[in-house]
């Protein structure tokens, strides 16, 4: 990340907060980048990098024993505890409670026993149980006096399950049972079997979990015997040029006849690419997968399944259904077993869908006993509130902003972005991704501009920009930075001479678009939380997920007021949470049922047709000012 200083001089401000640290891996070679205080266990795990641990990340097992290489992480007591003088000395610490507050070169030891549980989700321990089993088989060749056919050979040699078999499966594991002369691995998914093969195959097992969404799509291979990540990769969703949100692609449907099977050729190319990405990264043959799990909103999977979004983007907003029972990974386009099944996890309605009821579940937001407020940010907010007896939802239409679609120089979180922003006393300072000059501003970026010209009132209330005279009075040292065009005054973020070329700004327009996003997000919440009949003062723990979520910074999403006002560390980053909720129904059955049962638990509230939404809407528009 690039670090612009200016030479600016000023009054005393509070320096912003640190923001990103970067984590290089060995020996997998990967890279992760970061909100400062992740801890190393957290960030591992977000990219597709298995750190042993058997306790679910609460430093209790003591096997997630990590060396430091490069960088610093303070001691703590229960480093002390499992780690030896030497040990401490030579950097080792327990990745589950190291908080990486600086770029770090992390070695992480080679996984040494097969676990019975993983850990995913935010801090979530799963019992290792499966869809998938693979049973070896040893068995007598017929004979004139034994003429068992040959599924009831298969049926006798596992016989603790009831096994049901397609004809598409007979053809092929009659030819493999002769070839490999009877000594066999059979593949069964649930009580299907799906496939033998020739000798024993039992420790190779694949899934893949997907999280489809709207911008982004992640693909994480999954080793099934270990329960551990072995490759993850990410791509935009071949569907952006429909439109950034999900109302567009619905409406693409509607104006194109051509609309609707191209919007499904595109979701399925996705994710074909990513299969294929994946498996080439970790040397693994596609038709070693033989399932896949996938999370995603209501729109991105029927487009992907080719069901008409239509009813889904007019009152009253009705799915098609809310469960996908008996799909296969075909169904999604994807060429891995040819048997392989496919499992979406269930809508709970057309704005609160399966990646919501996936990220509740790797929240576990129907377990904690603490009152916790779960944001997924983004074009179409979802919310979840629970204590660990009740739980409800809603949405709420953020619109593009936190994506940087409206924006004047708006861009997705790449190479140039501005990301962070802070007003110190010397100045202004911003992080750029990558070491290159400044070309625009991504969401992070937006939402910490806007906060810090807040909180040194150069920003009131109202979303304007303060007066000339109030600017040269009080921050004089950025009074060069307003500028006037076209009748619109700009804030220069980065300046020609920064950039090498084009300014980049921060326009009125761009507050207003924050404003309607982060007022339609606090009217979400704060209604939400009168219908669960508790103030917001008894809010323990904000939960930010989804891919902006993790990179928000949480003191600016209070200070704009975007979130309920809490400590900066009840403020939790979750991450890619309806991946991990993918991961998590596609390694443990119990879990699986779970996410199946949260659809009856969860109580949706409809925020649309309450009379006081708009006037609430209105109220919240206004950002809080500094005391």
């Amino acid at each position: 990340m690039t670090t612009i200083e200016t030479d600016d001089t000023a009054g005393a401000v509070p320096d912003g907060e640190p923001r990103r640290v970067n984590l290089d891996f060995s020996p997998s070679g990967k890279s992760a980048r970061v909100p400062a205080g992740v801890t190393v266990f957290d960030a591992a795990s977000w990219n597709g990098i298995a750190i042993d641990s058997t306790c679910g990340g609460h430093g209790t097992c003591k096997k997630c024993k990590v060396q430091i290489v490069k960088g610093d992480v303070a001691i703590s007591r229960l480093d002390i505890r499992a780690l030896t003088p030497e040990q401490l000395k030579d950097g080792w610490r327990l990745a589950c409670i190291a908080a990486a507050s600086m770029d770090l070169e992390v070695e992480v030891p080679p996984l040494t026993t097969r676990p019975k549980a993983a850990t995913v989700g935010v801090g979530r321990q799963v019992i290792l149980r499966p869809a998938i089993q693979k049973r070896h088989l040893q068995m007598e060749e017929p004979t004139l006096h034994d003429q068992r056919t040959d599924i009831e050979r298969i049926r006798d040699g596992i016989d603790d399950l009831e096994v049901t078999v397609e004809a598409s499966v007979l053809s092929a594991m009659s030819k493999t049972l002769r070839s490999a002369f009877w000594d066999v691995t059979a593949i069964v998914v649930d009580d299907a079997l799906i496939g033998v093969e020739a000798g024993d195959t039992t420790g190779t097992s694949y899934g893949i979990a997907f999280d489809l969404g709207t911008t982004t799509v992640v693909a994480t291979l999954m080793d099934i015997t270990t329960g551990t990540p072995v490759a993850v990769r990410s791509m935009l969703n071949k569907q952006q040029p429909f439109g950034a949100d999900v109302i567009s692609r619905i409406s693409a449907t509607m104006l194109d006849p051509e609309g609707l099977p191209r919007l499904q050729e595109l979701a399925q190319a996705t994710l074909a690419e990513l299969v294929s990405e994946v498996c080439e990264e970790a040397g693994v043959d596609p038709l070693h997968v033989y399932e896949v799990a996938l999370a995603g909103n209501a729109t991105m999977v029927q487009l992907l399944l080719g069901i008409d979004p239509e009813p889904l983007g007019v009152a009253p907003f009705i799915l098609a259904t809310r469960n996908y029972p008996g799909l296969k990974a075909r169904d999604f386009g994807l060429s891995i077993h040819p048997e392989a099944r496919a499992v979406a996890l269930p809508a709970l309605g057309a704005y609160v869908g399966g990646d919501i009821i996936a990220g509740a579940l790797a929240s576990g937001m129907d377990r904690d006993k603490r009152l916790r407020v779960f944001i997924d940010v983004g074009t179409n907010c979802e919310i979840v509130i629970a204590d660990g007896d009740r739980i409800m939802a809603t949405a709420a239409p953020a619109g593009p902003a936190f994506e940087a679609a409206s924006i004047r120089n708006g861009m997705r979180a790449a190479p140039g972005a501005i990301e962070t922003v802070s007003i110190k006393d010397s100045g202004m300072e911003v992080g750029v991704i990558g070491d290159v000059a400044p070309v625009g501003l991504c969401g992070s970026g937006l939402v910490d501009a806007v906060a810090e010209l807040v909180r040194v009132g150069l920003i009131d209330s109202s979303g304007r920009f303060a007066s000339d005279e109030h600017i040269a009075a009080n921050r004089p040292d950025l009074a060069q930075r307003f500028v006037e065009t076209n009748g619109e005054r700009h804030f220069h973020l980065a300046t020609e001479a920064e950039t090498g070329s084009d300014p980049v700004v921060l326009t009125q327009r761009d507050i207003r678009e924050l404003q309607f996003a982060k007022a339609a997000i606090s009217t979400g919440w704060r209604l939400l939380l009168e219908e669960f009949g508790v103030p917001e003062t008894d809010v323990q723990q904000v939960l930010l997920a989804g891919s902006f979520g993790t990179y928000l910074s949480p003191s600016s999403a209070i200070r704009i007021g975007l979130v309920p006002k809490l400590p900066v560390l009840r403020i939790v980053s979750a991450g890619n949470v309806a991946g991990e909720g993918a991961k998590m129904v596609l390694l443990s059955l119990p879990e699986r049922h779970g996410a199946e049962s949260l659809i009856d638990e969860i109580h949706y509230v409809e925020l649309s047709d309450r009379a006081d939404f708009n006037d609430r809407f209105v109220e919240e528009l206004a950002f809080p000012q500094p005391k």
